[in-house]
């Protein structure tokens, strides 16, 4: 498997790109939805400089997602695994109005598209809180597997003990997963 880099990753009205300083502004502004954050292990972000600060200590390889050419939200490579030959899709968030529509599926499909085709991943990870009903839906629509629970995982933003349930994707799986998902959009 390859390492990541950034790069540009485009279908239809999506694209992700390598997370900047000059998409800060619309980030902090489709950030503002405490629902948005519910999930997230950090506070929402309420200022330029906490959003700035997001970027610049980002662990990973961070995208801003565009939508017809709006920054509306950000997703992310974590936790890269040469050896085993995987990665993790993680840090992904987007604003309200985009949630329930193509932009999550077109999202996993360029990533996952860019993990298992141009890399040589052989396993896609993705994590949520165990209790976000509506992102573990979203998770198994795109054909990935759950693979278990992680109790006491990590601290969630109000202080409070966060399980991780934990969902892969093989490299054997991707092309009828892959299928699934470009049938979903348009």
């Amino acid at each position: 498997m390859q390492p990541p880099e950034p790069v540009v990753l485009v279908r239809g009205r999506v694209s992700l790109e390598p997370w900047r300083a000059d998409h800060d502004a619309e980030l902090l502004e489709a950030a503002q939805d405490d629902d948005v954050w519910r999930w997230m292990p950090v506070p929402r972000p309420a200022t330029s400089q906490e959003i700035a600060r997001l970027r610049e200590t980002h662990v990973g390889l961070p995208w801003a997602v565009v939508v017809d050419g709006v920054a509306a939200g950000s997703t992310s490579y974590l936790d890269v695994d040469l050896p085993v030959e995987g990665l993790e899709i993680g840090w992904t968030w987007y604003r309200r109005d985009l949630w329930a529509t193509d932009v999550n599926p077109t999202c996993k499909l360029l990533l996952m598209t860019h993990a298992f085709e141009d890399l040589g991943a052989q396993r896609v990870t993705l994590k949520t809180d165990s209790r976000n009903q509506r992102s573990r839906a979203a998770v198994l629509r795109l054909g990935c597997q759950y693979d278990g629970t992680l109790r006491h995982h990590r601290i969630r933003a109000d202080g409070s003990v966060r399980d991780s349930a934990y969902f892969s994707l093989l490299a054997s799986e991707w092309p009828a997963a892959k299928a699934a998902l470009e049938a979903r959009l348009p």
